[in-house]
């Protein structure tokens, strides 16, 4: 197969600052015969002037559109909510193959116009193992955020956790974040305690990894995973921490980990909920407390229960923008060995499992 031309989309999801490539991986494709052309963007966490550095060509903000059918297009969220039919072949996160709210309307866009989605989400190795994932920084974000507002819960009472903005890099969120515990420890007289479900995957590692820099102490780092989860919730231990983290992937109905019932317990801590898998929509959701996601403007959303603390839950679905600039590159260095087998496609393991799984999701919303 001829090499296919590559094409960077702009991103125009709200605050959404990370690129699917970046000027490294761009250029590694560029030499080893991609033609890559990347779209200009304000948004985007690295300049346009970084990728036209390294020789690779840029085009107006969302040309995509109207490029020639045989170009891939690459991105990372969701494309513009319209209607129009989807021609090219879409390497994306589309959240559409979990029966999330409205993935049929979405989906029905590509056989509409002919166009193929290859779902960053399930692209996997011959173990089954994700490619490349954002999990990491997902979790390690989620984590930042969850402490952030505990602290502020207990030194602003009341008040609303404001807008928050990308940060240049790991050790300016790190100092943040330990300015911030230290003043609800002032305040409360004790370290916060959090419980990370899924601890042992990508996410959960990064969850962890973010409270142990931001030097909360080991013993009050509860580290779940399959294991202790498999006894079925609701968990008590839930509601007596602070903080809880959920980091699992979910592929099919488990028991609820909290819901209201549990958090009516007398002796409830828990005053944060980070959903960082923020499976919202899915039916199959095991924290059936909240029912819309939060975003970085307002980052939480109340919890109608009685008794205090209040709670909080954060569920935004694209946390690693909180650090935009190192979870893209870690994220493209990842995804790079599978791009670079695109101009063999048909044959290639990676991109032939990618759209067989595409083509079993239209088949079911197709008239029989």
């Amino acid at each position: 197969m001829a090499y296919p031309v590559l094409h960077l989309r702009a991103e125009t999801k709200p605050l959404e600052h990370r690129s699917a490539l970046t000027p490294r991986t761009a250029r590694q494709l560029k030499d080893a015969g991609y033609d890559v052309r990347v779209e200009r963007s304000k948004q985007r966490i690295f300049d346009d002037s970084e990728f036209e550095a390294v020789g690779i060509p840029l085009v107006p903000e969302g040309s995509w559109i109207d490029a020639p059918e045989d170009h891939i297009i690459i991105g990372l969220k969701e494309l513009p909510d319209e209607d129009f039919p989807l021609k090219h072949t879409h390497i994306t996160f589309l959240h559409v193959f979990k029966n999330q709210k409205g993935w049929e309307r979405v989906l029905e866009r590509f056989p509409r116009g002919g166009g193929t989605l290859l779902d960053l989400e399930f692209l996997t190795d011959e173990r089954g193992r994700r490619v490349a994932a954002f999990g990491y920084h997902a979790g390690f974000a989620g984590a930042a955020l969850g402490l952030e507002i505990w602290a502020h819960q207990l030194t602003k009472p009341g008040q609303e956790f404001g807008a928050v903005t990308p940060y240049p890099n790991e050790a300016a969120l790190i100092e943040h974040v330990k300015g911030s515990i230290q003043m609800g420890v002032e305040k409360l007289g004790r370290q916060p305690r959090v419980l990370v479900i899924g601890a042992l995957g990508r996410c959960g590692t990064g969850a962890v990894e973010l409270c142990r820099k931001a030097g909360v102490p080991e013993e009050s780092i509860l580290k779940w995973d399959m294991e202790e989860t498999k006894k079925g919730g609701p968990f008590e231990e839930i509601v007596f921490s602070d903080i809880f983290i959920n980091c699992i992937y979910l592929s099919h109905k488990i028991p609820n980990f909290v819901d209201i019932g549990s958090l009516g317990h007398k002796d409830r801590q828990l005053s944060v909920v980070v959903d960082v898998s923020c499976d919202t929509t899915n039916p199959n959701n095991p924290i059936p407390i909240y029912n819309e996601n939060t975003t970085f403007t307002k980052p939480t959303l109340p919890v109608e229960i009685s008794g205090p603390p209040p709670l909080s839950v954060v569920a935004i679905d694209h946390l690693p923008t909180l650090l935009p600039r190192e979870a893209s590159e870690a994220f493209s260095k990842d995804l790079l060995p599978s791009l670079l087998q695109l101009k063999d496609r048909a044959t290639a393991r990676v991109w032939t499992d990618a759209e067989a799984l595409f083509k079993r999701k239209v088949a079911s919303i197709l008239p029989q």
